[in-house]
């Protein structure tokens, strides 16, 4: 892990809060004990002042991860080679800050990766209204549920084979979004975004044109399923969604992740505005009585001004889990077995091109996503018109606890 992270603002802004908040604290109290309140809640240790303010929150995040023959989803036929390697690593590590100033409705959150050195989130929100809410700075985009369902609050050890491709991760901008809250089956969530579509971190725009996003959620059954793995509530009503997501965006970039833009395979470092991309995606999610589900099915279509060559990328994944001691006595409540299957098409014209994936995973809650241990077997097949067929099963064993 690097230790630069040491020298971070972040790193120090909250270095600092953490000595100077109490003392301050314990100053305030001198005069009056009620001024100030300290606890601890699912968000980490919360700071607030007592007329509710101004609020601060501190959480850091550990996953501690074993894995083999390897721990990355294979991209590429030669990933297939290195069947021996075992691994131990801490795959991620993050500093988490938020809260609200001034009013509850005005927020602030804060992400910052120490293991990488990476600040992630910096975003401010105004959610005064449920109908009517807007973020500006910069987040994942919300264009697939499995993307933006927090690394600590899966379901697997990890995402499915098509999130590498069609992610549209961390961008810069301004979006608004809201509920439409209505009864039963019209209730709707919406989110329309303008972003300057060249990533996590990016200083610059390409070209004068910038990445529009648009997400419709229809909660057919009055009440959303949130952004998070796991029927872990046991959920005695019902909740499901249908949600439909498109983005048009033109930059030098076929793909994005944490690192921000990068190419997909097959794909040249581009020049300013050489990639058009259109995507789309149609989304499923499904709670009850500790059994949960859910899918997506993508659609992406790149054109390379370069070569003037048209592309149409596919994929989709099936996830389900289900707490067992709901139908067998006996077995921990703590407990759940979760399956996924995904596949990817990197060219519809070439039908023999896929690449698949099954997995299946057991996790055991200890202090819900807080604290949970996941194990989880994947068995990987990719198949070529002009290579061999390869395969792989892939073994992961993940602990991941926040404080």
């Amino acid at each position: 892990m690097k230790f630069l992270f040491f020298k971070s603002p972040i790193f120090i802004l909250a270095v600092g809060l953490l000595l100077l908040f109490p003392q301050l604290l314990q100053g305030q109290q001198k005069t009056d004990s009620t001024l100030t309140t300290i606890s601890h809640s699912s968000k980490g240790f919360v700071f607030a002042t007592a007329d509710k303010k101004f609020e601060l929150q501190i959480a850091a995040r550990l996953q501690f991860r074993f894995a083999t023959p390897d721990d990355q989803n294979p991209v590429t036929f030669n990933d297939f080679t290195n069947l021996n390697s075992r691994l131990f690593k801490i795959n991620r590590s993050r500093l988490k800050i938020g809260g609200h100033a001034y009013h509850p409705w005005l927020k602030y959150y804060f992400e910052y990766e120490l293991g990488q050195g990476n600040l992630l989130d910096f975003r401010v929100m105004i959610e005064k209204w449920p109908w009517l809410k807007f973020k500006f700075g910069q987040w994942k985009t919300e264009f697939t549920r499995e993307r933006f369902i927090s690394s600590g609050d899966q379901q697997m050890v990890d995402r499915s084979l098509i999130n590498r491709e069609f992610t549209l991760d961390r961008q810069q901008g301004i979006t608004a979004y809201g509920n439409l809250v209505g009864h039963g089956a019209a209730n709707f969530s919406y989110w329309v975004a303008i972003l300057t579509g060249t990533g996590r971190a990016a200083t610059f725009n390409d070209d004068n044109k910038l990445m529009y996003f648009g997400r419709l959620q229809w909660n057919f059954l009055g009440r959303e399923v949130p952004f998070s793995g796991s029927d872990l509530a046991i959920s005695e009503k019902p909740a499901g969604i249908i949600a439909f997501a498109a983005v048009t965006n033109t930059s030098p970039y076929t793909r994005f992740s944490q690192s921000g833009g990068g190419q997909l395979v097959g794909y040249e470092p581009g020049s300013n505005g050489q990639y058009k991309i259109d995507q789309y995606q149609l989304e499923t999610a499904f709670n009850y009585k500790g059994f949960s589900w859910a899918s997506e099915l993508h659609r992406k279509f790149i054109f390379n001004k370069g070569t003037n060559e048209h592309t149409t990328l596919a994929g989709y994944y099936v996830q389900a889990g289900y707490f067992p001691h709901r139908i067998i006595s006996g077995i921990s409540e703590n407990l759940e077995i979760a399956m996924r299957l995904s596949e990817y098409r990197p060219d519809l014209n070439i039908k023999s091109n896929t690449q698949k994936e099954v997995a299946f995973a057991i996790n055991y809650f200890f202090e819900g996503h807080k604290n949970k241990l996941t194990a989880e077997i994947t068995e990987f097949t990719f198949e070529d018109k002009d290579l061999l067929r390869q395969d792989e099963t892939r073994i992961r064993v993940q602990w991941d606890i926040s404080f």
